[in-house]
């Protein structure tokens, strides 16, 4: 059994702490948080602690703070050559104290609270400065997913900005469209068979296979449509822009 000490109390802190307590196979032994309050209602008092000296001895310990408090939190932890992981998406591993083992634990996907996620799809990147130390890694990733890879510092710097575009890019566009409707006395949900359909391609067929629309078929009649339709500027620009990415893409093909 794997124990586990995890530092902090956010999205992604949350559904760490609810995934580790499921696992047959990791004993969550504490859980740090400034804010007790915060993680309280997922485990026992006595579990959590806001005093980084009363911090208990464990197999991992797991950063799950923001970007910008990863060092110095990584500093406060008072052990030596302890195996200490943060499970940031951009951050290199080099940011934690070297005083340390060092290594990343990196969850790809979007959280948020109260919102369930099931653990075992979620793929988990991995990185390390040393064999055993991987290898505790993967045996924690398997614990709470099917799903894990070998991932350095630069190419999850590269996923990182992958999964901005297909999440975080991708969900704004909702947000235009679900404006678009609202503003046009339309239901949001009326969308909703189309972005299902949309993301399900792409389990069979290349983002390239998949793309269809004005842009792909160069239609000009309806993109001009489409713009003289849209009185906001900002979403004009968006429009513009995308179009112009999808035709220009298509010429390279």
């Amino acid at each position: 059994m794997i124990s586990v000490v995890l530092i902090g109390s956010g999205n992604v802190a949350q559904h760490l702490i609810a995934a580790l307590l499921q696992s047959d196979d990791v004993e969550l032994v504490q859980v740090f948080s400034r804010k007790k309050e915060e993680v309280a209602h997922l485990l026992p008092n006595k579990k959590i602690t806001a005093d980084f000296s009363s911090l208990k001895q464990a197999d991992v310990y797991v950063i799950a703070v923001s970007d910008n408090a990863i060092a110095e939190v990584s500093s406060k932890i008072p052990f030596e050559n302890s195996l200490v992981v943060h499970t940031s998406g951009s951050m290199s591993l080099e940011i934690l104290d070297h005083k340390n083992r060092r290594g990343v634990f990196y969850p790809l996907q979007t959280f948020t609270k109260n919102k369930a996620v099931n653990f075992k799809e979620i793929p988990i990147c991995l990185e390390s400065e040393n064999e055993t130390d991987f290898l505790i890694l993967e045996r924690l990733a398997k614990s709470i997913s099917t799903i894990s890879y070998p991932i350095s510092s630069e190419q999850r710097k590269a996923l990182h900005v992958a999964a901005v575009f297909v999440c975080n890019f991708v969900n704004h566009l909702y947000e235009i469209g679900s404006s678009i409707c609202v503003e046009n006395q339309l239901p949001f949900s009326i969308l909703q068979p189309l972005i299902q359909e949309t993301a399900n391609k792409i389990r069979t067929l290349t983002p390239a296979e998949a793309q269809t629309g004005p842009a792909k078929r160069n239609d000009t009649q309806s993109i001009n449509a489409h713009l003289a339709f849209l009185s906001d500027d900002n979403q004009k620009e968006i429009y513009k822009l995308i179009t112009k990415s999808i035709i220009d893409h298509g010429k390279k093909l």
